[in-house]
C-alpha cells in the first residue's frame, strides 16, 4: 500500500496522476473529497468495483455513486431533462449527490437498478482523479459503521486492502453528502448529510420543479 501525503489546496499532480495509473489498473485508493474521505475506483472496472463492496463489508444490491471531473462527464453516464441540468450547474460542484436515470455505459456492479447517483465534488484532488474515467465514491467506512476523518483511523476501521492512500490530513466534522434525487418528476430529498448555508435555497429550487 502506498501512501501519498499532500496539500488539499496544491496538490502534487504527477502524484495525482499515479493515482489514476493505478485505478486504470485495477487499483482501489482512498482519497478525500469535499464531505468525507472515500473509496475509488474505475467504475468500467467490475473486479475492481466489487473490491469496494468486499472492502465495506456491503450488500451488493446497494448501488455505489459516481465522481465525475464535470458536467460534460456527468451527461456520459446519466440523463439530464431541462430542469435537472439547471439544478446541477447551478449547485455542483459542491456536497451533494445528485440521483438521476443512468445510461447504459454504468455496469450493474455499480448501481444494479436504472438510476445511479453522482457527484461533482468542490474539491480539486478529487475531480482531478476522475479525469480520464468517473471512480466510484463512498464513505471509506465499514457499512454500518462510523464515517472517520483521517486516514489513519480508516484504515484501523476497513482494513489494509488498499492499494493507495491520498492523505491530506484530518477532514474534521466528517459528513456524507446532501442526497437529491432529480430521476423523476418530483425531486424528492433523500439524505440531509454535510451542512450547507445554502440548503434553504437548494430546497426553493427544488420546489419549483414539482
Amino acid at each position: 500500500m502506498k501512501i501519498f501525503k499532500m496539500s488539499g489546496e496544491n496538490p502534487d499532480m504527477d502524484l495525482i496522476g499515479e493515482a489514476i495509473e493505478i485505478m486504470a489498473g485495477g487499483g482501489v485508493i482512498l482519497y478525500p473529497t469535499d464531505t468525507v474521505y472515500g473509496l475509488g475506483a474505475n467504475i468500467f472496472n467490475n473486479d475492481a468495483v466489487e473490491r469496494i463492496y468486499e472492502i465495506k463489508k456491503r450488500d451488493q444490491s446497494k448501488p455505489l455513486s459516481v465522481l465525475v471531473q464535470n458536467t460534460e462527464s456527468l451527461e456520459l453516464i446519466a440523463d439530464l431533462n431541462r430542469s435537472s441540468r439547471e439544478i446541477i450547474n447551478k449547485w455542483l460542484p459542491g456536497p451533494f449527490t445528485f440521483i438521476l436515470n443512468k445510461k447504459n455505459m454504468v455496469s450493474p456492479y455499480v448501481s444494479a437498478s436504472s438510476k445511479v447517483g453522482v457527484r461533482i465534488p468542490d474539491y480539486k484532488i478529487a475531480r482531478a482523479l476522475a479525469s480520464l474515467f468517473p471512480i466510484t465514491t463512498t464513505s471509506a467506512n465499514l457499512t454500518n459503521e462510523c464515517t472517520l476523518s483521517n486516514p489513519q483511523d480508516i484504515l484501523k476501521q476497513i482494513g489494509n486492502d488498499i492499494d493507495l492512500v491520498i492523505d491530506v490530513g484530518d477532514l474534521g466534522d466528517a459528513k456524507p453528502s446532501t442526497v437529491i434525487d432529480l430521476s423523476s418528476s418530483k425531486p424528492t430529498l433523500v439524505r440531509n448529510g454535510f451542512d450547507s448555508k445554502d440548503m434553504d435555497s437548494l430546497k426553493e429550487d427544488l420546489e419549483k420543479l414539482v
